[in-house]
């Protein structure tokens, strides 16, 4: 199987074709899953927060068009300046500024929001549950993927002691966003990536709609 996989790669570079990489692939079938979580559609504003280089959001501008909006939030200078360069090229991506307390998203843009290994990494969690809470729409999505802390792992500087390692349980996760109003949606514990020390897995949240 190897040998084989070679010779496709050699062909396809000896063709002047691109060889598909399988960082790429991970990303396509993840912006895949969360298209059909979050029922992305031509027209919606999505979110995403800590955006990094933009790889997923350039994918989920796909799904939801010209006529819709992704806002790429970041809090590293370095990787908001990528993320403007990139949205001054693509007209349906918006790069904003967050800080540690706010994701710096308008009140009520989002039809859905998506975070992927960002949350264990939040220093002041609490406040940035409320303010993804603001951003949705009543009735919106938030789709929070992450891993379980794996043996011998260190917490990062400011975070939360209760984490444990680095990461998030996937118990207490669930228990600060519904602590400001989520509803558990879906989980899955099969993320793309998963493996003996990456636990990942994605639970997507609802805002309530206010009876």
């Amino acid at each position: 199987m190897l040998r084989r996989s070679l010779i496709i790669v050699l062909v396809l570079s000896a063709l002047g074709m691109a060889v598909p990489c399988r960082g790429q692939d991970t990303r396509q079938q993840e912006t895949n899953r969360l298209a059909a979580l979050l029922h992305w559609r031509p027209g919606d504003a999505i979110a995403e927060i800590g955006a990094g280089k933009g790889d997923l959001a350039l994918l989920a501008a796909q799904h939801v068009g010209s006529s819709g909006r992704v806002y790429t939030t970041e809090l590293d200078p370095a990787a908001l300046t990528h993320l403007k360069d990139l949205a001054a090229k693509e007209k349906n991506i918006t790069a904003i500024r967050a800080s540690e307390a706010d994701t710096g998203l308008p009140a009520g843009c989002c039809d859905s929001i998506y975070m992927r290994l960002v949350y264990h990494h939040l220093i002041k969690p609490v406040d940035i549950d409320a303010s993804l809470f603001r951003s949705l729409k009543p009735g919106g999505l938030l789709a929070v993927i992450d891993e379980n802390p794996y043996p011998g792992s260190q917490i990062p500087d400011g975070v939360p002691k209760n984490r444990g390692g680095h990461g998030v349980p996937q118990e207490i996760l669930v228990d600060e966003l519904t602590s400001v109003g989520f509803k558990v949606e879906t989980t899955l514990n099969d993320w793309p990536g998963r493996d003996t020390y990456h636990q990942i897995y994605c639970v997507v949240f609802r805002k309530m709609k206010p009876d």
